[in-house]
This record gives C-alpha cells, structure tokens and sequence, in this order.
C-alpha cells in the first residue's frame, strides 16, 4: 500500500514541476522575442485613439484612493478619450469624499456611489453597475490600491486594437511595497513568477492568459456578449476568462502595460486573502467541471484540467507526500520502492529553485544573491502554507454551498506607505 502512495505522490509533484519548467522556458523566449519586436505600433494621432472606459471598485479605501487617482491623472492618455469611473461601494470611510473632491477638478473622473440594497455586493456586482453608465468602447479595469505607470492604458490599448481576434489584454503588475518585509518579498518573488511562468509561458505556447483582477482591458462588446461579471464568483477574473475563451476569443499577455500594487504585510491579511482567491478558483473548477463535455473551446478545456490538476491532484500529491515522510518517521508504514528518493527530493528543490531564479532573472533586476536566498526559504514555509490555505478554503467552500451564501465583499486590508 505504502509503495503505491508513494509512486501516486512523486508522480504529481514531478508531473506539476516538469510542466512549470516548460512553461518557465516558454516565458523566458516570450520575453526574449518582446525584446526583439518591441512594443506593438500606436495610433498615428489621438483623434484615432479608441475611447476608454476605466473602472475602479473601491470600499473603504481612503488609505490608498488618493494615491491612485493620482496615478489616472497622470496617465498618458487623450483625456477626451477617457473616463475613470470610481465606484465608491457602500464605503463608511472618507473614500467617497475622496472620490468627489478629484471629480469636482478632473471631468473625466466620475464618482458612482451605491448604497444598500444594490451597494456592498461585492467587486462582481459593482462593476456590472459601472458597465452600465460606462461609454467606452474599451473597458479597462484597475483595484483601488493600483498606481499604473502613465503609459500602461496605452500600452494596453495598443495591445489590443490592431488583433481582431483578441479580446482582452493583460498587463503586468508589480509589488510596489516589496521591501517592507519578508513576507512581501515572497509576494514580490511569487508574483513575478507566476506572471512569467504562468502567464507568459501559457501565452507562448499556448496563446492562453488569464483575466487578472487589475491593469486589464477588454472589449465593450465581448463583455456585452459574455454577461457582464458573474456575480457570485468570488474569482470574478477567472471565471470571466473562461466564457470569453468559450466566446471564440483569445484573451492576450502583454507586459509592457505595467501597474504597482499593494500586496498584504501581515500574515493574517495575505492568508485571508489567499483562502478567498482559492475558493474563487475552487468555484470556477466546480462550475466548469459540470459542464466539461459541453465546453466547444478546446484551448479552455486545457485550462480548466490544469487548474483541476493544481487544486485537487497536485494537492493531494503533496500532502501525501508529507503523511508519508511522517509516518515513516514514526514507523506507521514503510516503502519499499527501490531509488534514490533522497536525490529526487532534492531534485525536486533545486528545479524549484531554478524556475523562480529563471523568471527573476526576466526582470533583471530581482536576480541578487539575496533573493537566492529568499527562495530557498521559500519552499520551506512560504510554498508549504499554500497547502493548508487551500485545505481550508475547500472546507469553506462547501460550508458556502451548504448555507448558500450571497458573495460579499471581503476587501483586502491596506497599509499606510
């Protein structure tokens, strides 16, 4: 019994790994072959710039609104052509004010207030209200704690209107407070890899991105198509992604169009924040699951096995590897596989190490031996508490299903910068 556990355990962890180091290569020649053919061309003159609608959910946001808003001002983008709708949900904090104050200076700011019953529903439900007063033929979307540069709406658009058959483009974003301690530098180190790797590599080889919760932009008339936002996905990006693939369209990473973000810095913030994107993703899983054989996009089916893949068997492939360790420390059960099990152990490790150190290296300036070291932690505990968070949002999943609760909004704590 124990050898079949064990072979079960390696074979998902190294099935997991060698398919992240194909997608690592697949990111690295992205961003090579980006470096090579530049940025894609922009309109000739600004009267042929297409108009944006850009939109910003905010709940008790004060903290970082201003900061934001700011950043829209600067954008480097026809203002004629723009207009940044500020959705203030049912806040109790002074972000409507806020909000009010930048919309008496700047015309193209425009402040949606919504209140109970319709207000405090959530990101999903907030931003289908904005669709509804929005003109632009464009939809951009950005969280209330993002600071784009001045070029990435730009950059965004000319991502995405010379590619008929694209209707959505994804930007990059990057931790703006990643040297405040260690558990932000594990977020720093974590989102560069996963854009790099999971982002770029899937584009690369597969021409399949996934719709992020900011710096996005997405046709009016594709998300006019699709529905709007399901406004019980609490992964409102994931599962939005999915019916647009399933709608014929090709959703496009485009890194050039960079955003600063404000990642967690306790450990009680990042964990609830995590439980909440897993049970996202759990829920796009349970969805589409259902429905698998009736999917007509093939591209998407492959997304949805490897999120299943991630969620369930990678998973599960990981914890018995932990039961296995243990109870063989304490003389529960023995395997008697003949190999050098220690070696691929650490196998295992160092390709870990070389994937993250890989999709450092693209961003030149987080490869330092310090961040070497930072990964090799990293495995050890930040890496190991990604089981137990996801554990805990199955529980709360069916815990939801079973009390058949409304999605609300379950904001992430800021921090003062």
């Amino acid at each position: 019994m124990g050898n079949y556990l064990f072979l079960i355990a390696l074979t998902s962890i190294w099935v997991m790994l060698l398919y992240h180091m194909f997608l690592t290569l697949g990111g690295y020649l992205y961003s090579n072959k980006l470096e090579l053919s530049g940025p894609d061309p922009m309109p000739a003159d600004r009267t042929t710039w297409p108009s944006v609608s850009i939109m910003i959910p905010a709940q008790n946001e004060d903290i970082v609104i201003r900061q934001t808003l700011n950043a829209m001002v600067a954008l480097d983008y026809p203002k004629d052509k723009l207009e940044v709708i500020v959705i203030n949900d049912n806040s109790s904090d002074r972000t409507g004010e806020i909000v009010d104050e930048f919309a008496a200076q700047y015309p193209f700011i425009i402040p949606l207030h919504t209140f109970p019953p319709e207000g405090g529903k959530g990101k999903s439900h907030a931003l289908n209200r904005a669709l509804k007063i929005s003109k632009g033929e464009l939809i951009a979307v950005y969280d209330a704690d993002n600071t784009p540069e001045s070029a990435a709406v730009k950059n965004l658009v000319s991502g995405l209107i010379n590619r008929p058959e694209v209707a959505a483009v994804v930007g990059k974003f990057r931790v703006i407070n990643a040297k405040k301690n260690l558990l932000t530098k594990f977020i720093n180190i974590e989102t560069i890899s996963f854009q790099w790797m999971v982002q770029a590599g899937r584009w690369f080889w597969f021409k399949i991105s996934t719709i992020p919760g900011t710096n996005f932009m997405i046709r009016r008339k594709v998300l006019d198509e699709v529905g709007g936002w399901d406004v019980k996905a609490l992964a409102e990006d994931t599962e939005l992604s999915i019916r647009v693939y399933e709608a014929g369209y090709i959703i496009r990473f485009y890194p050039l169009a960079i955003t600063w973000e404000q990642e967690p810095e306790t450990w009680k913030v990042w964990f609830k924040q995590r439980t909440r994107w897993a049970m996202g993703n759990q829920y796009v899983i349970f969805k589409y699951m259902k429905q698998f054989f009736k999917l007509k996009r093939k591209r998407i089916l492959f997304d949805i096995i490897y999120y299943f893949f991630t969620y369930f068997l990678f998973l599960g492939g990981v914890a018995l590897s932990h039961f296995l360790f243990i109870a063989g420390l304490m003389d529960w059960l023995h395997v008697s596989v003949p190999g050098p099990f220690l070696l691929i152990w650490m196998l295992a490790y160092v390709l870990f190490i070389v994937e993250i150190m890989i999709t450092l290296g693209i961003e030149r300036t987080e490869m330092n031996s310090k961040n070497f070291l930072i990964v090799m932690l990293m495995y050890l505990s930040y890496s190991q508490l990604w089981l137990i968070l996801v554990v805990r949002a199955m529980y709360m999943q069916v815990k939801s299903i079973i009390k058949k609760q409304e999605v609300k909004w379950d904001k992430t704590q800021r921090f003062q910068s």
